[in-house]
């Protein structure tokens, strides 16, 4: 029985108070929860004059975002809030008719068909992040979510902007998100409070400043693309000028075009470095499960590098990210806000109620999943216990705004792990204490320092591929 409990935030006792939850909140989302709120269904709260309610049960789930989505459609106020400054009307935080204008717009952008053209720059990204951790002095130190946040904007922004220009604005980029992140989250005591939506709050002068300077670049390179007309290739960027939208034929605005490249840029950089960095730490702490990791790359790659065809035959790793994504979702809370009165088992909802999935309680939940609080990736091979709905299991959301880059997100995960595992071995330095923290998105804290020991790759003998993929213990007896 594999026994490793990955980290979690202490747990209030008992029934916390209203103070206690905002005194929690004020520093991280992940605090506020009693250790009773991993066996809630569906419940209400009051915090100060805002009315929330919990869907933590599959039942609550597919009621508020697929039976219901039309009556929750909208982002609730404390996230349009946090995110308006950064993606004004963008698909993540729009609703009602622009929501599903640009949904039918940009989701063919990054359709999984797409992927063929994708998976190139994904690998190439990955080849320079292993050649630079095998350029590193010994011990080969490194901050894991430097790293990942590093690579999956080389990646992103490749897609997004090109090659070219992408690699060129990738680190400038990164900066003025981070420092939009560092400073964006604030507790909104005047939503809590009641207050009007339309009453100002001032953003800090270091938020416009993030804000500013990340419109520069990406303005700067739409007009690149423009100006390239039919050479323009097929970036993100160059899909989105030539996209119109199928009902009006219209295209879209500079501002809109500028908002969905923050989108996209957003989705795909910060949720995917996370991942992907605890990934890499819960490989330190288990290794049979790196030990297995390491059997399915050799036996499947030989030592080559993989392609977007070896992604379906690599179901280990493809489990790993996926019991990843279970413990440490990368967006922990999804809120919405009711756009009308509604009823969920007798129980009222009123209009401008905000309406909380939070797959940091459903994925843990104890009445839901077996050993919720351990990590172990045999649950999602083929024959293992799987989710237990899949309104139990939404890392990406789920029902009509389910991420449109879902199948960008596993795929890029995937080869970015084969490529580096393949290569090394990441330790994590003595005395670290990973915690998580979550403001925006879920982190393993603000740095994960570990060493990259090299490995030698084995070339597989033939029929290996076969036993790798084979569950090496029934779910719930890992070794």
């Amino acid at each position: 029985m594999r026994d490793f409990i990955p980290p979690y935030p202490p747990r209030l006792k008992g029934t916390p108070t209203t103070l206690q939850r905002l005194w929690r909140l004020r520093d991280d989302m992940l605090g506020l929860w009693e250790e009773g709120a991993f066996e809630y269904d569906f419940v209400s709260t009051k915090i100060l004059s805002r009315r929330i309610f919990l869907c933590n049960s599959p039942e609550s789930v597919q009621f508020a975002f697929s039976t219901k989505n039309t009556s929750f459609e909208q982002k609730s106020p404390e996230m349009r809030r946090v995110l308006e400054p950064l993606l004004g009307d963008g698909l993540f935080i729009s609703g009602g008719e622009t929501w599903r204008t640009r949904r039918r717009i940009v989701a063919p952008v990054i359709h999984i068909s797409r992927l063929a053209q994708f998976a190139p720059m994904m690998v190439e990204a990955a080849v320079e992040a292993r050649d630079r951790w095998a350029a590193l002095p010994p011990p080969g130190n490194l901050d894991a979510l430097s790293e990942m946040a590093q690579l999956t904007a080389e990646i992103i922004c490749r897609t997004i902007f090109g090659r070219e220009l992408g690699h060129h604005h990738a680190r400038e980029i990164v900066e003025a998100f981070t420092d939009y992140q560092r400073v964006a989250f604030r507790l909104d005591f005047a939503m809590l409070l009641g207050l009007p939506d339309w009453l100002p709050r001032w953003p800090q002068p270091a938020l416009r400043r993030s804000v500013k300077r990340m419109f520069g670049v990406i303005e700067g390179i739409v007009d690149a693309h423009r100006r390239a007309g039919a050479a323009q290739g097929d970036s993100a960027i160059g899909l989105l000028l030539r996209a119109r939208d199928e009902d009006t034929g219209q295209p879209l605005d500079a501002d809109a075009l500028r908002n969905e490249a923050v989108v996209l840029f957003m989705a795909g950089h910060e949720t995917t470095a996370n991942t992907l960095a605890w990934t890499w730490f819960m490989l330190s702490q288990t290794p049979d499960v790196e030990a297995r990791l390491h059997a399915e790359l050799d036996a499947v790659l030989g030592g080559r590098l993989p392609t977007l065809a070896d992604v379906p035959r690599l179901v280990y790793a493809r489990a790993i990210i996926d019991e990843v994504l279970r413990l440490y979702p990368p967006v922990p809370f999804l809120s919405r806000e009711a756009g009308k009165d509604e009823e969920f088992q007798g129980q009222p909802i009123p209009k401008g109620s905000v309406i909380v999935v939070a797959p940091w309680l459903l994925h843990r939940h104890k009445k839901l999943w077996e050993q919720p609080d351990h990590f172990i990736p045999e649950r999602f091979l083929p024959g293992g216990a799987g989710a237990p709905s899949k309104f139990a299991y939404v890392p990406f959301s789920i029902g009509p705004r389910i991420c449109a880059g879902m199948a960008f997100g596993q795929t890029e995960s995937i080869l970015c792990l084969a490529i580096l595992a393949q290569s090394f071995r990441l330790r994590l330095k003595p005395g670290t204490n990973v915690q998580p923290i979550c403001r925006m998105t879920l982190r393993p804290g603000d740095a994960l320092p570990m060493t990259a020991e090299p490995r030698t790759v084995v070339a597989a003998a033939p029929g290996a591929a076969v036993a790798a993929f084979a569950p090496a213990c029934p779910f719930g007896h890992a070794s």
